[in-house]
């Protein structure tokens, strides 16, 4: 593994932050005179550029240090840091391992960075000896980052052999664990002392039911974390946005509770499509969602559309798949009440 300065462009090594007024002094008291702020209203101030109340919230939920905890408008934003703090424009490349989730592509093509596609293996795992030719073959200096989801959207496993991708390859693994919270797997968050070329992606949006609040989080070492911090932008996530994710944590109990009911529905869903003639497969799944193959997606989809039961047709990514979120009891029943008369 090379030292993460050696894969970091070099601008970003030598680039001064932008120093915000909160950044100069971040205080609750006093009179601020500081930002050009409005000194009218409840929500004219500027929000702790760093969300330090978040992450000592944070830390000790997912027994990590604040100072391992990056917090972003996203993990999308996460994802797009990474990628401008190691990646030249039209000279270093990363490695996407589809079907996968699919802004990595996005930004990675918004960066002008090369990807290279290694595709998983029939049963969705990683292509570790397929991934290790790639390399090889190549110049691989120019391999700076590799993305790999698990539990794997939109598939929902978790993948195996990371570890053996984090001993082996030369530059940075991004984990993205969004659903980590419903699979019962250990999060490799707790790995980040062993590893200095990892990045664990979790987020507010999935098991924690903030959505709308676009909060992400990425764990990783200290230097890593400062490299992040210095490349975001100043003001990243709104204090509405802060105290939304703080107010969630101090629910755990709600969260708990939540997460049971969702994996008890999941566990009906599933019984009940094994019971449709028209599902061919179904997928196992980590996450909140299902993967079921069936004979003719596109056909399903546009008929469940009609009846106002929105699902993901996946059939491009996975050949006649539809992706199914597990919802409440009732939207459940709906769904498999319509699949019934199909």
């Amino acid at each position: 593994m090379k030292e993460i300065d050696q894969l970091v462009r070099p601008n970003i090594l030598a680039l001064k932050p932008y120093s915000s007024a909160r950044d100069e002094h971040n205080s609750d008291e006093g009179v601020f005179l500081d930002a050009n702020e409005n000194p009218f209203g409840k929500l004219n101030r500027y929000p702790d550029p760093l969300q330090k109340k978040l992450k000592e919230k944070l830390a000790i939920i997912k027994q990590v240090a604040s100072e391992n905890i990056f917090i972003g408008n996203g993990s999308d934003e996460a994802i797009d840091v990474l990628i401008r703090i190691f990646c030249l424009p039209g000279q270093d490349k990363i490695i996407l391992c589809p079907p996968t989730y699919g802004m990595y592509e996005v930004l990675a093509n918004i960066n002008a960075v090369e990807i290279i596609n290694i595709p998983l293996t029939n049963d969705f795992q990683l292509n570790v000896p397929a991934i290790s030719d790639v390399i090889l073959a190549n110049d691989q200096s120019e391999f700076k980052m590799i993305f790999i989801c698990s539990p794997n959207n939109p598939t929902g496993n978790i993948l195996l052999d990371v570890e053996t991708i984090l001993k082996t390859f030369n530059g940075i693994v991004v984990v993205d664990e969004a659903y980590i919270d419903f699979s019962g797997t250990q999060s490799f968050a707790e790995k980040l002392g062993h590893y200095s070329n990892l990045v664990v992606l979790q987020t507010f949006s999935k098991a924690w039911g903030l959505a709308a609040a676009r909060v992400g989080i990425a764990f990783a070492s200290n230097k890593i974390i400062s490299l992040m911090n210095k490349v975001k932008p100043p003001y990243n996530v709104s204090a509405l946005n802060q105290e939304a994710a703080i107010r969630t944590l101090e629910h755990k109990p709600q969260f708990d509770e939540q997460k049971e009911l969702i994996l008890a529905q999941k566990k009906y869903l599933i019984s009940e499509f094994l019971k449709l003639k028209f599902v061919t497969k179904i997928h196992p799944s980590d996450a909140n969602f299902i993967l079921i193959e069936v004979k003719n997606a596109d056909a399903l989809y546009a008929y469940l559309v009609g009846k106002k039961i929105i699902t993901r047709n996946r059939n491009t990514v996975v050949k006649n798949c539809i992706r199914i979120t597990v919802g409440n009891n009732k939207e459940n029943q709906e769904l498999i009440n319509e699949l019934k008369k199909y």
